[in-house]
């Protein structure tokens, strides 16, 4: 990572919890936290990246975060992950509502089961990591926590009606806690990525696919992942402390 950016003093020591952090934004958000000295702990499928995630933090001479296996539509274990994670780091006062899973699929064709595991995938973690969390950061008089949107349904994408459907609704969760948890000094923000260029979307993605997405931008270069991380830091440090209830939009300007 430059030492061009900003540091922020304000998160070190802070800890934070990131969902779906072994890979993509993810990754790069908790290598963000662990490089300002911030205690992170992460949840995700993949116990392979999450570990080789660890180790390269760890030999970069920042602390090691604590990696635990979860899948986030098992909502028992999510809570388990939450609570065992605060026993080994601390009472979390950051939350980084990450993961998701964006698939493809013809409205005709969808499922009750397709739709039902999007919205797990995609929308329900968000909610009860809230739940979950937010008592840790009332106890110590605030928090911030981060959602992320998309914008693929502000851009009007089709073909993935799950998706659009579940991350348009994190927008609305997003403004409406907001309102519930101001009160207790605790933020809440939405970042809405653009075409953020990951390998999971250089698999997902032909060449000619990306390029067409590029040319809809005002800045012709590609986003990456850590482009995301730098805003997520911002709105986690104190520097952002009247900002909550928005949505931060990080596309290059295409739309």
């Amino acid at each position: 990572m430059s030492s061009d950016f900003a540091a922020y003093p304000s998160l070190h020591g802070r800890a934070v919890f990131v969902t779906g952090g072994a890979s993509g934004i993810g990754e790069a958000i908790v290598e963000h936290f662990a490089a300002q000295q911030a205690r992170v702990a992460f949840v995700d499928i993949q116990d392979e990246p999450a570990r080789a995630l660890c180790a390269r933090i760890g030999s970069a001479g920042h602390a090691v975060p604590h990696y635990v296996h979860c899948d986030l539509r098992d909502i028992p274990a999510l809570r388990a992950a939450i609570a065992g994670a605060a026993a080994a780091v601390a009472p979390f006062t950051v939350l980084v509502n990450n993961a998701a899973h964006a698939m493809n699929q013809a409205w005709q064709e969808a499922t009750v089961e397709f739709w039902d595991d999007q919205m797990a995938v995609n929308l329900r973690h968000h909610f009860f990591c809230i739940q979950a969390i937010a008592p840790m950061m009332q106890a110590q008089g605030g928090g911030s926590i981060i959602n992320f949107g998309s914008a693929s349904w502000h851009k009007r994408r089709g073909g993935m009606p799950g998706y659009t459907t579940s991350k348009g609704a994190i927008e609305g969760m997003t403004r409406g806690l907001a309102r519930d948890l101001g009160p207790d000094n605790i933020r809440v923000n939405c970042v809405i990525p653009g075409q953020v260029i990951t390998e999971r979307q250089l698999l997902r993605h032909s060449p000619e696919y990306l390029a067409a997405r590029l040319k809809e931008q005002c800045l012709n270069q590609q986003l990456r992942a850590p482009d995301l991380a730098r805003l997520v830091l911002w709105l986690a440090a104190d520097d952002s402390r009247m900002c909550t209830s928005q949505n931060w939009i990080v596309d290059g300007g295409s739309f």
